[in-house]
């Protein structure tokens, strides 16, 4: 379930001269028998709602007064979200002449053509409050409180993220919340400008566009409409000057490609634009390359296994994005381990649709190919799930029958494709004809699309950062370190991060240093293991430099290592030559 919430205005919406019908009242309750849950967002004062709506009961959370009071009908509670009303500014405008004057816990409200006299009135006064319309009303409010203001705290309340909710509306106050929710309508009977800006227009007016919407919702979830959405882009690409996205819900995206190849690259602007929407992630990471990534508090470390407690603690609130560190878990319990974690994760996705995104970064270490799942293990419709791996055949067939979109970085993308195919069975697409240029991506809609099309990756925000602590002073496992051995392999000096990388080789003698120099050896082991292509390319070129002697090409590597990544500044200074 994707929309959890259905959030509405009253008069000119749900009700039609202050009375909802017998049909919108059914519609309704069969919206909260299906486990979703109604807000009512209004400009009215509470008594005044309560007097013409009895089935106040059927809503969570009302937010009255345009924003500035919360009140919860289950326990009859009140919350007051903004300063009362100005007995100055109360005061003047009856002196004034503006008789027709409401005045609430949060609220003064009057009608046109008072308008002016309000403006005029609160700039005499210097007070710091805003004029909102609806209608012929005229409402005077603290500055930043608005029906979007009020909602927010609602859903804090719920713990339900403004992603998995519908709005509806038909006036000028109604712009605020719309515009934050995931999908807005506007009834038939609605304001111009409030259809202009809104998702849908319902095709009815008032209380019937509302059974219209609620019908569609409980039918297939809006899906019919998902093309309409255009407000929370997920950009990870261009073709030209078009944006290639991500859609906002749907099948599993598989990531593949060989190490040093830009997987991470791409990997990381998914988990950027997933950020920039405020959806809220949970990243599964088997080799901490996102053990300091900000933007997410990160559970888990080589010391310390994490806490599946802990992990849904953290994202109880909707704004809070995880990092799941496996590097303390043995790496035959990893799969396990996330068995029971996927367990808890699905459950918290049908009580509130979050996390929204899944991210399994080395996936194949999580969901091995010879992995035979039980059907309850893995839903049969896995959505918003990113599975990062070398090659598609290194996961369970089951899951890349799901997969809608296929993102291959690096070079022979077809081997990639025919891997795919190979297990899925699914008709392999036309390759485009033109030769694949350095850092595109090939991507395939495996769903909708005949054809894969070559696209530029839109570059990280944070490219590159995520690995720096790590490999500055982390834990490389012994099958990623590097080793200095020289020819005769008389040494076997491990180095398991960059900081010990440049200590030993300040160290070693000049025949040891060349030996690896020659073969190619640094720049391999940073672009494989590493995974910095930047450096990979300039460790290349000080090893492709003739005439030089041993010292300066090992100045030249740490100097780069050193820029690159700010290492403290230890003895490499202290190189003879250094300046």
């Amino acid at each position: 379930m994707r929309y959890h919430v259905l959030a509405t205005d009253y008069d000119g919406t749900l009700a039609h001269n202050g009375v909802v019908f017998p049909d919108t009242i059914d519609a309704m309750k069969r919206f909260v028998a299906s486990g979703r849950h109604l807000i009512l967002v209004t400009g009215r004062e509470l008594p005044d709602l309560q007097s013409v709506c009895r089935d106040l009961h059927m809503f969570r959370w009302v937010v009255a007064e345009n924003g500035g009071l919360l009140y919860e009908p289950s326990s009859k509670k009140e919350f007051l979200l903004s300063e009362p009303p100005s007995e100055k500014l109360v005061a003047a405008l009856r002196e004034k002449g503006v008789d027709r004057i409401s005045v609430g816990k949060s609220i003064i409200a009057t009608w046109s053509p008072f308008e002016h006299i309000v403006l005029e009135t609160i700039r005499e006064l210097g007070l710091e409050l805003q004029v909102i319309f609806n209608k012929g009303a005229v409402m005077v409010l603290p500055t930043g409180v608005n029906k979007a203001f009020g909602l927010e705290k609602a859903l804090l309340e719920l713990k339900i993220s403004r992603h998995n909710v519908v709005g509806v509306g038909d006036a000028e106050n109604d712009h605020s919340f719309l515009r934050e929710v995931e999908f807005s309508a506007a009834v038939d009977n609605a304001l111009t400008s409030l259809k202009e800006s809104a998702d849908l227009v319902l095709p009815v007016d008032h209380g019937a566009g509302v059974v219209y919407l609620i019908n569609h919702i409980l039918n297939d979830d809006l899906e019919s409409f998902e093309g309409r959405l255009q407000r929370y882009p997920l950009t990870i690409a261009t073709v030209g000057e078009d944006a290639v996205v991500l859609q906002n819900y749907g099948g599993p995206t598989l990531i593949c490609g060989a190490s040093g190849s830009g997987k991470s690259t791409l990997a990381n602007r998914v988990v950027d634009t997933i950020q920039e929407q405020s959806y809220q992630f949970c990243l599964i990471d088997p080799e901490g390359d996102y053990e300091s990534f900000e933007g997410a508090i990160v559970l888990g470390s080589p010391m310390l296994a994490p806490q599946i407690e802990e992990v849904m603690q953290v994202l109880e609130q909707p704004g809070v994005n995880v990092v799941v560190c496996l590097t303390g878990v043995p790496i035959p319990d990893r799969p396990s381990f996330f068995l029971q974690l996927l367990s808890v994760l699905l459950e918290m996705r049908n009580q509130t649709a979050r996390p929204h995104w899944l991210i399994l970064d080395e996936a194949h270490h999580l969901l091995p190919a010879d992995w035979h799942p039980s059907k309850e293990s893995v839903p049969s419709n896995w959505n918003n799930v990113v599975l990062i791996t070398v090659q598609p055949s290194l996961l369970p067939a089951c899951l890349l029958a799901q997969v809608e979109m296929i993102a291959i970085v690096g070079k022979d993308p077809e081997l990639a494709i025919n891997d795919f195919v190979s297990i899925t069975q699914i008709a392999p697409p036309i390759l485009p004809d033109s030769e694949s240029q350095h850092g595109e991506i090939l991507l395939w809609n495996t769903k909708d699309s005949a054809s894969a099309k070559r696209c530029k990756p839109i570059k990280s925000l944070r490219e590159h950062h995520r690995h720096r602590r790590k490999y500055a002073e982390g834990q490389l496992p012994p099958e990623r370190s590097f080793y200095f051995c020289g020819s005769d392999k008389q040494l076997n000096l491990r180095a398991q991060n960059l900081i010990l990388f440049c200590q030993i080789a300040e160290g070693i003698d000049d025949e040891t240093w060349e030996f690896h120099l020659n073969h190619g050896d640094y720049s391999c082991w940073i672009a494989n293991s590493i995974k910095d292509e930047e450096l990979a390319k300039e460790a290349s070129r000080i090893e492709s430099l003739e005439n030089i002697s041993a010292l300066e090409s090992k100045r030249l590597l740490l100097d780069a290592i050193q820029l690159s990544y700010t290492l403290p500044a230890t003895s490499l200074l202290e190189l003879p030559g250094a300046s």
